[in-house]
């Protein structure tokens, strides 16, 4: 479950940042030696701050949605990338990453009318959600800007959309999580499992961080922010899963 949104979208009008901030590389270098602020990539606004650091990235902190984030001069290119994934072997075959998965997809199926329709973003090489849904009784799609590329699905809106373990690794966070939900028909659910950021101790030392293709770092606060820029009902299920309802 692994990806970030290569489609092109229009992107929301950005607010003006204090400092100047330019999206080329050397700028964005200079802004960070001086540890100036950064656009926050969800919410947009110019009053993020440095929140940790090591020796590969510096971290940033939007006190306004609380998502922590790499600034993009320091994101891989999509071929690094894409290397990276490559080392990932992911099959529904696999007993363990059906458990794994089943973080959110007992929660969600329980919450499903039977027969319903339904979108797995992000489904890696090995997909295997869409095969649980599948085996549910649920007609299920699949993307993945990598794997499974034929973009027609995300063309159509589903009864449910599922995202596990893709989030973090979105560039344009607000733009892909924008049109996710834009997916999710009226009624419907967006299913999203990710790890949640707790505090800048914990952060510090955190293995998750720790992946070069983790960008976007969520905590609690910043699903219930994005829960109130969409009007949706806002369920947490255990440490790393959340459901998204869509008003009728």
């Amino acid at each position: 479950m692994l990806s970030w949104f290569p489609v092109a979208a229009r992107k929301p009008p950005r607010k003006r940042c204090f400092c100047g901030a330019r999206d080329d590389d050397s700028y964005g270098q200079l802004l960070l030696s001086r540890g100036r602020s950064i656009d926050c990539p969800l919410c947009h606004s110019s009053e993020t701050q440095l929140f940790s650091e090591d020796q590969a990235r510096r971290y940033f902190r939007c006190p306004c949605c609380c998502l922590t984030f790499v600034p993009a001069t320091l994101h891989l290119s999509p071929s690094q990338e894409k290397t990276h994934y490559d080392f990932h072997q992911n099959s529904p075959d696999d007993a363990g990453y059906r458990r794994f998965l089943g973080r959110l997809f007992e929660p969600l199926n329980a919450k499903l009318q039977p027969a319903s329709n339904g979108l797995d973003f992000g489904c890696g090489p090995g997909p295997t959600l869409s095969v649980m849904f599948q085996e549910a009784g649920h007609a299920m799609a699949v993307y993945d800007p990598y794997y499974s590329t034929d973009t027609a699905p995300l063309q159509a809106t589903y009864d449910f959309v599922t995202c596990t373990e893709v989030v973090e690794h979105f560039r344009n966070p607000r733009r892909d999580l924008d049109l996710l939900w834009s997916q999710v028909k009226p009624g419907g659910m967006l299913g999203i499992m990710t790890k949640l950021v707790i505090d800048a101790s914990s952060f510090a030392n955190w293995h998750y961080k720790n992946d070069p293709t983790h960008i976007s770092f969520f905590s609690r606060e910043t699903f219930q922010w994005l829960a109130k820029a969409w009007c949706a009902e806002l369920e947490f299920v255990g440490a790393d899963v959340m459901l998204f309802c869509k008003p009728l």
